[in-house]
């Protein structure tokens, strides 16, 4: 029997049955079944009733150059008949993560020219906070070991990486490890009151210095940050956010690592957010984009200060992974990196797609059920309001967004919804027509949410 041969049905009661997937509600997903995907081209998935739907989240900020793509196929079969794996201990390593490792250190900002690969961006941030406390520790100051990190921060779902990030749900089921702080976000919409943008900034930015203080400099390693917060829900720091940022960890003398898991690879119209944003980090965790998606694999950018102390004398570094560097994932990632830039995508993304997409969202800020549109280059999210007057915020936080998010699949756009906030962050590869007609879906879920809720 082949796979076309089995009902929907099925799937889903194999899937319940044996299948426990990540973030979920099993309790409420299994007596309903998942949606089952059978396959994807272009900017679509379509599932095994035959649904065809527009991909607005890109997989999950990660297919940047969208699906079906043959030369990240061909990669991969290539380099399976030629190397399929072999490990990176034992003083060996491989041509494509050589190739890699030069090709990441030439397009990442100056004085990054050091790589650690691992499998996902939880694992690459569990190597930071590794890294971070042995560099100090070889420093001559182990008791540096606090990390500092934001609210609704997410660096992964290890219990270490769960622990830095600002996901307060994740800390309640055993992800609440010692040596962590958490500040507060530059999330203007609920912290910035009257205040105007670069009085924010240096106010949110102050945030951290207090927390330095409150902890004393001598014990604070690092401050970690996404330079725009993805799974919190696309949160845009105000201009000159980081400028700030940066004195402070310059004048306490703390590492600033900035996570680009999902920022990366294009999708801020540079290659990296901290190009964009000016920013000069010690150390950036990198996955999702690497690859498109298409195989796992993840990266720690490592900046010469801590490099060159650890080679200098680290000794052994006791961490890795079965599958740091695989060379299938190498030669993925470095055939991805290639079609980004022959077909020119992230000029693409900075000067049309990525403008045309806030021109886009815009006039959805004046629907009865919107406080705020907020974009970056291809990132975008449509904030949810109860009222305007205040804004008054839904009381039960996430219902809403829910509600929203499953209004837009039924009529074929895949958006992602965080707490009250819909999430869009397609492919760089979208094009104006692919942002019209998510545009459009995207005012008709709005639409029936607030008539389903009656406001």
């Amino acid at each position: 029997m082949t796979f076309d041969e089995i009902s929907t049905n099925d799937w889903q009661a194999m899937d319940a049955a044996h299948h426990m997937a990540p973030f979920t509600d099993y309790g409420d997903l299994r007596p309903k079944g998942a949606r089952i995907i059978t396959h994807a081209e272009g900017h679509y998935i379509y599932d095994s009733d035959g649904n065809r739907i527009l991909d607005g989240m890109a997989g999950l900020w990660c297919v940047n150059v969208g699906y079906g793509r043959p030369e990240l196929v061909e990669a991969a079969a290539a380099q399976m008949t030629k190397l399929p794996y072999y490990n990176n201990f034992f003083r060996t390593s491989n041509q494509p993560v050589a190739e890699l490792s030069a090709k990441l250190a030439g397009i990442t900002p100056d004085g990054l020219n050091n790589v650690f690969y691992a499998n996902s961006g939880s694992e690459a941030n569990d190597t930071i906070i590794r890294m971070v406390r042995h560099y100090w520790a070889l420093e001559g100051k182990p008791e540096k070991r606090v990390i500092i990190s934001r609210e609704f921060g997410y660096h992964g779902s290890t219990i270490m990486s769960a622990s830095m990030g600002g996901m307060s749900g994740m800390h309640e089921q055993a992800a609440n490890e010692p040596d962590f702080a958490h500040i507060r976000p530059p999330y203007g919409f609920l912290h910035q009151g009257n205040q105007d943008e670069a009085e924010f900034a240096a106010n949110a930015a102050s945030w951290l210095e207090d927390k330095i203080i409150e902890i004393g400099a001598s014990n604070v390693a690092a401050f970690v940050a996404e330079p725009i917060q993805g799974a919190g829900g696309v949160i845009v720091p105000p201009a000159g956010y980081f400028k700030h940022i940066q004195e402070i960890c310059r004048r306490h003398d703390i590492l600033f690592v900035a996570d680009e898991v999902i920022t990366g690879f294009g999708r801020t119209g540079q290659w990296f957010a901290s190009q964009t944003m000016e920013l000069e980090p010690d150390m950036m965790a990198l996955a999702k984009g690497l690859t498109s998606g298409y195989v796992p694999m993840s990266a720690v950018m490592v900046g010469d200060r801590v490099a060159n102390k650890l080679v200098a004398d680290g000794g052994e570094f006791y961490h890795g992974f079965t599958y740091s560097g695989h060379p299938v994932a190498a030669a993925v990632a470095l055939a991805n990196l290639e079609l980004i830039e022959r077909e020119d995508m992230i000029t693409r993304v900075r000067e049309d797609t990525g403008p045309y997409l806030a021109e886009a969202l815009a006039p959805l800020a004046e629907h009865r059920i919107v406080g705020e549109i907020r974009t970056f280059g291809v990132l975008a999210a449509i904030e949810l309001v109860k009222s305007k007057d205040g804004p008054e915020m839904f009381e039960h936080t996430g219902a809403t967004g829910a509600i929203c998010r499953d209004h837009a699949i039924d009529r074929g756009l895949m958006m992602r919804a965080v707490r009250d906030a819909m999430i869009l962050s397609p492919a760089l590869t979208y094009s104006r027509a692919d942002i019209d007609e998510t545009v459009r879906i995207a005012a008709q879920a709005l639409d029936a949410t607030a008539d389903q809720l009656g406001l």
